[in-house]
């Protein structure tokens, strides 16, 4: 069953992706978070000028919706150069990728997102393009093959992906430099609710917009995407203005509480309690029980429940925590 989740950090169409264009920071002195990932680009952004080279291949890892694209716009900008975006899933064959890096100018930036998708093909075919900026192109076949050798201009790769752990060591030795991207603290998300009210000029009071981030699951996609949906309820519902009234009232509709959690995360709790009596339950039977696929379980639902503690994993299976308890406010029979 696909799930239409506003708490979802993935995006949701392409629409959204140029409200989120609008409200991405360019350069370094606007970026909110990632404090120390931040100071560390930008030194190597410094050093990199200073030698007039590209900066080092960069991986970004870490869950959707945290910055990873946002930090390579604003590499590009600080870099003065362009960039140039595809993704693992749309390089199928070697010739995807050959007309992108004959293209690309000295210090121009490669950005692929979900970098752990590339076929294997493509991966070794990108290794000496990283190593040595050339790539070698096989024309014909048989006994006719012959090799190209193709010099490219230096370049930047900055990979991202959500799935760290299937990145081949290979791949990942390449990158010079790798950043893991942590969930925004509350703090951060209340600057990013506030630097977005203010983009979009819309007055929010302080109480709403330290809702809206209690409410965004340390991601700044999705505390947008709430901004946007409060934003639109307060027009219809109010003056224009956003008041914590409003919020409140627009977050009930959404069926969102206050910790962020939806009625997915609820039914999921609900039924690991009351089915399974708090477990431990194996993820393919409360699969079966809530009518959905192991994989939407796992990387949708499970990950900020784990995060905020309501849900444990061990080598019996799933098991609610006394907190999950305590928010659902039902009784723990197991005591």
């Amino acid at each position: 069953m696909a799930l239409e989740r506003i708490i979802d950090p993935e995006f949701r169409d392409p629409g959204e992706q140029g409200y989120d264009l609008a409200l991405r920071p360019q350069y370094i002195k606007d970026c909110i978070g990632q404090e120390k990932l931040i100071e560390k680009i930008m030194i190597a952004i410094t050093a990199a000028k200073q030698r007039s080279e590209p900066m080092e291949h960069t991986l970004f890892h870490g869950p959707p919706g945290l910055g990873k694209t946002t930090i390579a716009h604003v590499i590009a900008n600080e870099m003065d150069t362009n960039l140039r975006f595809s993704s693992g899933p749309a390089l199928t064959r070697p010739g995807d990728l050959m007309g992108i890096l004959t293209n690309l100018e000295h210090g121009d930036i490669l950005f692929i997102d979900e970098i752990h998708r590339l076929p294997a093909v493509v991966e070794e075919f990108i290794y000496p393009a990283m190593e040595d900026f050339r790539v070698d192109f096989t024309v014909d076949s048989g006994m006719h093959a012959k090799t190209i050798n193709i010099p490219l201009k230096p370049f930047t790769l900055i990979g991202a992906t959500t799935r760290a752990g299937l990145i081949t060591a290979p791949m990942r030795a390449r990158f010079g430099i790798q950043h893991h991207l942590e969930f925004w603290s509350e703090l951060n998300l209340r600057q990013c609710v506030a630097r977005s009210a203010n983009l979009l000029n819309v007055p929010c009071d302080d109480d709403s917009m330290a809702l809206i981030a209690s409410c965004s699951r340390g991601t700044p996609r999705i505390a947008n995407r709430l901004l946007r949906r409060v934003r639109d309820f307060a027009q219809v519902h109010g003056s224009g203005p956003i008041t914590v009234s409003l919020a409140q009232q627009a977050l009930r509709i959404e069926e969102i509480d206050e910790l962020g959690l939806d009625n997915h995360d609820r039914n999921y709790l609900k039924a690991l309690i009351k089915t399974y009596k708090g477990g431990p339950a194996g993820v393919e039977a409360l699969a079966a029980t809530l009518g959905d696929e192991r994989d939407t379980l796992e990387d949708v639902v499970e990950p900020y429940l784990l995060q905020i503690g309501f849900l444990a994993r061990t080598r019996q299976g799933r098991v609610a925590t006394e907190a999950a308890y305590k928010h659902l406010g039902l009784a723990n029979t197991n005591e």
